[in-house]
């Protein structure tokens, strides 16, 4: 935030720097980084990022229990493309701590489901340097 007079040397012009962001159809207001702002309400999880976490555990589960043999047969039992489940079942492979900051929105802001089905680190530990996430909590 920043501040200074205007020129007719009578008002303050204030200037907050803040971007918005569109999540599951709503506008929400971010506050710049590194900072916090006690007007803005808390983060709330990203029901888009959940749902896709959602299915993704489910489909593991299905072919662990053998209910389906294969990311085609899945495929074929879901009536969607096997590149689009296999995409999927890659966020199984997120670290706890990610997972549970998806859930409780804390998330980075450059997380979304579109990136979370593009190839990302093996490693926990690169995982979070890559979704620029701090320590586990």
């Amino acid at each position: 935030m920043n501040m200074k007079l205007a020129n007719d040397g009578k008002t303050i012009v204030i200037r907050i720097p803040y971007r918005f962001r569109r999540t599951g159809g709503r506008k929400e207001i971010i506050a710049p980084e590194g900072t916090e702002s006690a007007f803005l309400p808390p983060t709330r999880p990203d029901e888009a990022l959940i749902r896709a976490l959602v299915r993704a555990f489910r489909w593991r589960d299905m072919m662990e229990s053998g209910q389906a043999a294969s990311v085609k047969d899945l495929a074929i039992r879901e009536k969607i493309d096997p590149s689009y489940v296999a995409r999927t079942l890659r966020l199984t492979l997120l670290a706890p701590d990610i997972v549970e900051a998806i859930l409780e929105g804390r998330q980075s802001e450059s997380m979304s489901v579109e990136k979370l089905r593009k190839p990302f680190p093996d490693s926990w530990e690169e995982q979070r340097t890559h979704w620029n996430l701090g320590e586990p909590k």
